[in-house]
């Protein structure tokens, strides 16, 4: 049977690197295209997943580099299935994709590229990132941010500690508990007495935990606002991304 596609549409793959964020944003950009196209049609769409597991070990060694080539060979597997360009809803990966290396097989759209557009829009002033203690130490955002004239918080020590124990005991095997959303409550009320008029929530399992009825702040969802802007690259609502990993 002939695949058919829909019409003037771009196949999206999926760079997933756990399965919760991976399939939120599937999910996601499936729905939103069901929206724009009617109902039971979106635009072509591959995920590819290899079990970050096996990345662990590199995590904690700061070993970015054999993670890049560990989500290099992701990227490759989603184009040879037809994909046109890829987004990755793990917001620590980017530490490993923006790592400086030969040129991924697909041009992607940047996760927090696409968060601190957003807020900007919206007219965030200071904005609390919650996401693995990787991410939250890490660079990606502030400097995201600031290159919009956007200052970034992080929670305190012992509040990243908790976010951090959070994520990987429970978020990402899908474990949602009250006790938890309390927890990211109190330290989103925190970031809010410290200024912030917004949290981007950028790990991508805490807006399955954060919704924004519970939150004391604005959220950015970032898994969400990285499935709108695949889909509108999709649509050709957006421009085709050019970055093919390495430095921004």
């Amino acid at each position: 049977m002939k695949h058919i596609a829909e019409a003037g549409t771009r196949h999206f793959g999926v760079l997933a690197h756990s399965w919760e964020g991976g399939s939120l944003c599937f999910r996601t950009f499936c729905q939103e295209g069901f929206a724009e196209l009617g109902d039971h049609r979106h635009p072509d769409v591959t995920l590819d997943c290899i079990a970050f597991g096996g990345s662990m070990a590199a995590w904690d060694a700061g070993d970015h580099d054999s993670i890049r080539r560990t989500l290099a060979t992701s990227v490759e597997r989603l184009a040879r299935a037809g994909a046109e360009f890829f987004a990755c809803p793990d917001n620590t990966a980017h530490l490993a994709l923006e790592r400086p290396g030969p040129d991924l097989a697909l041009p992607g759209l940047h996760i927090a590229e696409v968060v601190a557009d957003h807020a900007q829009r919206n007219g965030h002033r200071r904005v609390g990132v919650l996401g693995t203690r990787y991410t939250m130490e890490g660079a990606v955002y502030p400097r995201s941010l600031a290159a919009r004239g956007i200052a970034a918080e992080i929670p305190g020590a012992d509040d990243r500690r908790t976010v951090n124990e959070i994520i990987f005991s429970e978020l990402v095997a899908g474990v949602f508990t009250e006790e938890s959303r309390k927890e990211y409550v109190r330290v989103i009320e925190r970031l809010a007495a410290r200024g912030c008029d917004a949290v981007a929530l950028v790990c991508t399992e805490i807006p399955l935990l954060v919704t924004p009825e519970v939150s004391p702040l604005p959220t950015l969802d970032s898994t969400r606002l990285l499935a709108r802007a695949a889909l509108d690259v999709s649509l050709g609502r957006r421009p085709m991304p050019t970055w093919r990993g390495g430095p921004i």
